[in-house]
């Protein structure tokens, strides 16, 4: 049909493959806009909300708009009129313009999936051991499937060319030896690569696990193929190889579940009314919205030469919300000590002999 339009319109060639790549172009160009439109229409008018339409117009919109064009161009290409070599050029340039859209494309779906996921595993629950479990697989899974495309596109892209396939086959007797030289090389990447799978999958840590490392608190906030990013409360960012989980202690306050327990401490003196303490105790606790209600107690754990050491244990639903709740605890006991029982608190006494006692009443 169109080698018949070109003889009926009598136009010299360039002319001809310009207006064929130009209608080709503008073809796809029209192909993206329309199908971008229909999916604007269909998509929710909330922005905040996730909507998987607008998920796939951000993450597929850039690669579509590269992609259509170049495929409606690559259809056209056998009915214009080149020569041979600059036919083999236009060609090639199409075909790496393909490959790579193509894998463009492949990398924005991986987006869109962790954008589904990332929404049906919200991290704002109060309990959300199973999203962190399953945000911890998604970050490493989709950093290797991503990395897995782009290398896959550029073997596509370098094996289009025949003279490296020549050289491609011709090297593929020093593989082995190469391979022998790589893995010694890469020893470290391995064993890296490998410690992350093996973080991803038997996860001793996850995101926004809560952690205690080299004495530092804090939130894990990335977990990448090599090396984990620690959140410190006071926002600094403490960086750690990965392989630092596998071989090292830690502690890990979110492994089983987010509630956990928190202390408290009153130094007070030997006269202190524990059990008017206590009552107070209970009284502040008792209707406090950060305490979950499972576990209060007041009790006497040591006792010094000077002080009687009072520990109050409380649970909470978070490590944050232990934290404030203990900070709550110490603020408003010491209050309650200060305006009714002030005698009790730490006293450092003296016993001065009779000889001493005339001394002083003569100086």
């Amino acid at each position: 049909m169109l080698e018949n339009l070109q003889k009926d319109l009598h136009l010299p060639p360039i002319v001809w493959n310009i207006l064929l790549g130009c209608a080709a172009l503008i073809t796809g160009f029209l192909f993206k806009y329309l199908l971008a439109l229909i999916l604007k229409l269909t998509a929710g008018k909330n922005a905040t909300d996730y909507s998987l339409i607008r998920s796939i117009l951000k993450r597929l919109g850039k690669p579509i708009n590269y992609f259509l064009p170049v495929l409606v161009l690559d259809m056209v290409l056998p009915f214009m009129e080149l020569a041979k070599k600059p036919m083999d050029v236009l060609s090639r340039i199409v075909e790496i313009s393909l490959i790579v859209s193509f894998g463009l494309i492949l990398t924005g779906l991986v987006k869109v999936f962790e954008d589904y996921v990332m929404h049906a595993y919200d991290l704002k629950k109060e309990d959300n051991l199973r999203e962190r479990k399953m945000r911890t697989q998604l970050q490493f899974v989709r950093k290797l499937t991503i990395s897995m495309i782009l290398v896959l596109t550029l073997c596509a892209v370098l094996l289009s060319f025949d003279s490296l396939r020549k050289i491609g086959a011709g090297l593929l007797t020093g593989v082995g030896v190469g391979g022998i030289i790589v893995g010694f090389a890469a020893q470290r990447s391995l064993s890296n690569f490998l410690a992350g799978m093996q973080l991803a999958f038997t996860q001793p840590i996850r995101i926004d696990d809560v952690l205690v490392v080299e004495g530092e608190w804090g939130r894990v906030e990335e977990i990448t193929l090599t090396y984990v990013v620690l959140g410190i409360w006071d926002q600094r960012k403490l960086i750690l190889p990965i392989n630092y989980f596998i071989e090292k202690p830690f502690q890990n306050w979110t492994r089983t579940g987010s509630a956990i327990l928190g202390t408290a401490f009153l130094y007070l003196d030997y006269t202190a009314p524990i059990d008017i303490l206590r009552a107070e105790f209970e009284r502040i606790l008792k209707d406090h919205p950060l305490w979950d209600k499972r576990v209060q107690v007041m009790q006497v754990t040591n006792i010094t030469d000077r002080s009687v050491e009072v520990r109050m244990l409380v649970s909470a639903n978070s490590s944050g919300k232990a934290f404030d709740l203990r900070c709550f605890l110490r603020e408003n006991m010491l209050s309650f000590i200060q305006a009714n029982h002030a005698y009790c608190l730490p006293k450092t006494r003296a016993l001065l002999e009779e000889n001493e006692q005339k001394l002083l009443a003569q100086g």
